[in-house]
């Protein structure tokens, strides 16, 4: 029986979801043939402040931005929870859904790969996932630079070939180089605030949303 093709799950707090966001996912699934990249907006992010734009209004800008891609799926599964948005519970939540079989693919970037052992029961996620480690092309994510645990996870769990991710439902690391955007939610909140333009970040949809809004106008700096 032909095994269904991965899943991908990009979560963040997205605020505001930008370019850099979308085309990550979009380079993801084509370089890794997702059958789609599910957008799961956090709505009380772990490791940073509760953003002051509301997990709704987040969540609204993300279904905008991706409304128009096939391939994307916004997810409101962290924004019904209550508590913490953690990524295991959203991974254990899924994996009840797709079944055993479906692969899934945790996609994120070098930072926070190399922050992952300060995550809720961290090594569970690869039970049920595969981690994808999206970097600039050329940039060497190497073992030494990371914490002994997680060290050992990349040394025996990193894979030789994106197929492995379809062979599988979970368990592997992969390193994927993607177009480098240097695009972030903090700049384009600081923009907003300043009366500077933020086109061209950020999609038509979600830039009209927050001025309609009036988000981020009335942030303090950073």
């Amino acid at each position: 029986m032909t095994r269904p093709a991965p899943v991908g799950i990009l979560g963040g707090t997205f605020d505001p979801i930008h370019l850099a966001h979308l085309r990550l996912a979009e380079e993801l699934a084509d370089a890794l043939a997702l059958s789609q990249v599910r957008f799961v907006p956090a709505s009380v992010p772990p490791h940073r402040a509760t953003p002051r734009v509301t997990a709704a209004q987040r969540l609204r800008m993300a279904e905008l931005a991706c409304a128009d891609n096939a391939r994307f799926l916004v997810d409101d599964r962290e924004c019904r929870r209550p508590g913490p948005s953690y990524t295991v519970d959203t991974l254990l939540e899924l994996r009840a859904e797709l079944g055993v079989e479906r692969a899934v693919c945790l996609l994120m970037g070098v930072d926070a790969f190399l922050s992952l052992t300060t995550w809720s029961r961290w090594e569970q996620l690869f039970e049920l996932a595969h981690i994808v480690v999206a970097h600039r092309p050329g940039f060497a994510v190497e073992a030494g630079r990371m914490p002994e645990p997680l060290a050992r996870q990349f040394e025996t769990r990193t894979a030789t070939a994106a197929s492995q991710l379809h062979e599988a439902a979970a368990g592997s690391i992969w390193l994927q180089p993607v177009t480098p955007l240097d695009i972030s939610a903090t700049a384009i909140r600081s923009a907003i605030r300043d009366l500077r333009s933020a086109r061209y970040l950020i999609p038509d949809s979600v830039l009209d949303y927050i001025h309609r809004s009036s988000l981020y106008k009335d942030l303090d700096a950073g």
